[in-house]
């Protein structure tokens, strides 16, 4: 069975918001993920793009970074 994820292999923290700019968690809840129970993660997961949003940060996977 596999666990839903928002990670999209791009891990690197934001040294000013402690973000990850791949997936918006914070270092503990990736360490955690794999303990959290499903409700927990998707708790996590719907403030993922508010909370990226509110540090000014855009994810490095997104659509709005990619230039044609």
């Amino acid at each position: 069975m596999s666990i839903e994820t928002p990670c999209i292999a791009v891990c690197m923290i934001d040294p000013k918001t402690n973000l990850c700019l791949g997936c918006g968690r914070t270092l503990p809840e990736i360490a955690r993920w794999g303990r959290m129970d499903g409700a927990e993660r998707q708790a996590v997961m719907a403030g993922l793009a508010t909370r990226m949003a509110d540090a000014g940060l855009v994810p490095l996977g997104s659509a709005s970074q990619k230039t044609t």
